[in-house]
């Protein structure tokens, strides 16, 4: 008869075949896997070198185009504003300071200069702003001399207002500076906007820079904010030109708006890559070629040209 210590020594048997036979496999088998993993291993830090060494090439060709963008753009933009001053009007906060410091620069070795910059809050195109920038349209306290559409809602009136004092119609009289400086006052009280630097005066042109995108369900209504505004500064003096970056091309931005309009995007020209060399360089040939009455979309997006055209002395 069997007893359980036979039973006991046969499974103690089983279970060691079991485990050695399991430790011989592993040991077959793990050589080729670690061999395969090695070689992976191998072959993904040769591709990592590769790319770090494909990434510092393009940033060597990035550093030197923009290099030299930086060195011609002063005389491809010489003498295309000469005598004439723009005004620049950024949308929101993301546009830099920096931006508009080398926006300005350009400007100044196109011959032209900056009279001033206006910088709207999210106020301008708040909807529930709306009363109150109807209340002040319409109120007392305008300057005299202020003529404002016999119709129309808040935007537009504020529209109206603001080009009347910011830009100089051509052949036109210079706004009256005491004007503009009432204007900007009651509605730097409403929070819509903001004067930066020492002072404001009247301009030939506008520079309006934005960025980004509105997002909610008042995008439409604010973005129609911002078209009244521009239209009217371009009507009303020399030609204007908005300069954004890319998100500001998408469907949600201000330049994704007007280029979506036949008959804005044939009026009003518009520079989707402002935060490069070449995109500045692009903004103030633009200027340059509304004086002329010749707008167009310019920048990286779709259906736009690289640059605009170039004055004849530059060619």
């Amino acid at each position: 008869m069997i007893d359980f210590r036979y039973h006991l020594v046969s499974l103690i048997a089983v279970f060691l075949a079991v485990a050695l036979g399991i430790v011989i496999g592993t040991t077959a088998l793990n050589e080729p896997i670690e061999a395969g993993i090695e070689g992976q291993v191998a072959d993904l830090e040769q591709d990592k070198r590769a790319l770090e060494d494909r990434t510092q090439e393009l940033e060597a060709q990035l550093e030197s185009g923009q290099a030299f963008e930086e060195a011609v753009g002063p005389v491809l933009v010489e003498g295309t504003l000469a005598d004439r001053s723009v005004v620049l009007v950024p949308t929101n906060e993301s546009v830099t300071a920096e931006t508009v410091e080398q926006v300005t620069a350009l400007v100044d070795q196109a011959g032209g200069s900056v009279s001033g910059v206006v910088r709207l809050q999210p106020e301008y195109s708040d909807p529930a702003t709306t009363a109150a920038l109807q209340s002040y349209v319409t109120g007392s306290g305008l300057p005299a001399g202020i003529q404002l559409p016999e119709t129309g809602d808040a935007e537009t009136l504020v529209a109206s207002l603001l080009s009347q004092v910011l830009v100089i119609p051509p052949g036109g009289p210079v706004p009256d500076t005491a004007a503009l400086s009432s204007v900007l006052a009651g509605l730097t009280s409403l929070d819509v906007l903001v004067p930066e630097g020492a002072s404001v005066a009247p301009a030939d042109h506008a520079i309006v820079l934005t960025g980004s995108g509105f997002n909610g369900d008042d995008a439409d209504q604010r973005n129609a904010a911002l078209v009244e505004l521009v239209t009217a500064l371009d009507s009303r003096g020399a030609g204007a030109v908005v300069a954004g970056d890319a998100p500001s091309a998408r469907e949600n931005g201000l330049i994704g708006v007007l280029r979506a309009d036949p008959a804005l995007a044939a009026a009003i020209s518009t520079v989707d890559n402002v935060g490069t060399v070449l995109g500045r360089i692009s903004t103030v040939l633009a200027l340059g070629q509304e004086s002329l009455g010749t707008s167009g979309m310019y920048g990286t997006g779709e259906d736009t040209q690289p640059v605009p055209p170039l004055p004849a002395a530059a060619q």
